[in-house]
């Protein structure tokens, strides 16, 4: 049967546990950390001194003469020669007909007139 609207029962609330929200918000701070540093060039500027000893040679030549006049040639050694300039000059041992004959020339080395000692050599 029906008797009109039935009232509506009303139960006790249930609470959930409370559901937490964080907002987050940023803000930088510049905070200057001042950290100095120096280079110092050094240039260095070496001098090398460099010694040399320059060294030359040179070579003199010296040359003497000696020229002598011949004493008259003794007996057996072929005497003096008429005509000549100075005794011994043009006679056999040094000059015409001296070359190539005893005295000076081949076979004259040796041979009585300018090879090995003679009368006119002294020692």
């Amino acid at each position: 049967m029906f008797c009109g609207p039935r009232p509506t029962n009303i139960l006790p609330a249930t609470v959930s546990p409370t559901k937490c929200c964080v907002n987050h918000t940023f803000q930088n701070t510049i905070v200057p950390h001042i950290h100095p540093s120096h280079t110092t060039t050094v240039n260095h500027h070496n001098f090398q001194h460099v010694h040399s000893f320059p060294h030359t040679e040179s070579v003199v030549n010296e040359v003497t003469n000696q020229q002598f006049v011949a004493p008259a040639a003794p007996v057996g050694f072929g005497g003096p020669v008429p005509g000549a300039v100075a005794p011994g000059f043009g006679a056999p041992g040094f000059g015409a007909p001296g070359f190539g004959a005893p005295g000076f020339g081949a076979p004259g080395f040796g041979a009585p007139g300018f090879g090995a000692p003679g009368p006119f050599f002294r020692k």
